[in-house]
């Protein structure tokens, strides 16, 4: 971490947090809201909660070694962290695919999507870190003029599946998960689409349930605010917690990162045996006590553990 204090009140900070290294420049050291005059250097792997520090800001840098992707589906979470509006939002169905797929993305596409605003190359990183630090000062056109001194021009490779949003729209527009994988099998068969076997591969050993969710939170996230889908996540994470209608989460962790088997037995097993009525529990409001409580100001602000909270003792029923 490299900080230096202006004065009591604003600091010149870098703090690195899961790849994400943050500049926050002329800033009151507590923040309750993510400032404009932040910028994020993002190398290596971002996902989840390091995402979520990285496409919101006003600028954010990535490079040839920056790798984004939401597979939480996969292992029978959803899409969090505030992806479920973010995602709705980019261009036609490429919300559902990333989110459904986990689908990677590397720094220039990223930045091609909107999802970040720089490209800079990896041995410019640090010298451009130094830079903003030297500012001194949060001013927005000397920050942008500061970055794009090192900044350069991205070129999508013709394989990019940013390039593949026509498939990507006629098979994510689909109703059902179950007719977005029927639709993507038929584009699998034809000449020149070799890239979907893999994904499709993927796409089909994820959690059943955890894709019905996820498609669901995906859609209505296009027709919500960020704080309506930030209270929408909060409650799936909740339930999908306390596996009100199954397992999954644990399983997939299990599989994939604890016995590392990568052999998941999901439960349900398929998508026509997860009702709709079950995923209609998993998105129901809670009492408003218990609702996510978006901080406005630091006395709103949570800081017990789970534990101590009211959602400990909440009763799980059939």
């Amino acid at each position: 971490m490299a900080q230096e204090v202006v004065n009591s009140d604003e600091v010149v900070l870098g703090e690195e947090i899961d790849h994400v290294r943050l500049i926050t420049l002329n800033r009151p050291r507590h923040l309750n809201v993510i400032s404009s005059k932040v910028v994020a250097l993002v190398h290596g792997i971002s996902m989840g909660g390091g995402a979520s520090l990285m496409v919101p800001m006003k600028f954010s840098v990535v490079t040839e070694k920056t790798v984004f992707a939401t597979p939480e589906a996969s292992i029978g979470f959803h899409t969090d962290c505030g992806f479920s509006y973010i995602l709705s939002h980019l261009p036609g169905h490429l919300g559902e695919f990333f989110a459904l797929t986990g689908a990677r993305l590397n720094g220039k596409e990223l930045v091609a999507a909107g999802l970040a605003t720089h490209f800079v190359p990896l041995e410019k990183l640090s010298d451009l870190e130094k830079r903003l630090i030297s500012l001194n000062s949060g001013d927005e056109n000397a920050v942008k003029a500061a970055i794009e001194e090192f900044a350069v021009e991205v070129q999508l490779y013709e394989e990019s599946v940013l390039n593949k949003q026509s498939i990507i729209d006629e098979c994510f527009s689909k109703d059902t998960v179950a007719e977005i994988i029927k639709s993507f099998e038929a584009e699998a068969t034809k000449e020149g689409n070799g890239w979907i076997g893999p994904v499709l591969k993927g796409l089909k050993r994820s959690s059943p349930t955890g894709l019905r969710i996820t498609l669901r939170s995906i859609r209505k996230g296009r027709k919500q605010t960020l704080p309506e889908s930030l209270k929408k996540e909060f409650r799936l994470t909740i339930n999908i917690l306390r596996a009100i209608i199954s397992e999954d989460v644990y399983e997939g962790i299990r599989a994939l990162t604890i016995d590392k088997d990568n052999a998941p037995k999901w439960n349900p097993p398929s998508l026509d045996h997860v009702g709709d009525e079950k995923i209609d529990q998993v998105f129901q409001p809670f009492e408003e006590d218990l609702e996510l409580q978006i901080p406005g100001k630091e006395e709103h602000r949570w800081d017990g553990k789970y534990e101590n909270s009211p959602y400990a003792s909440l009763k799980v029923t059939d």
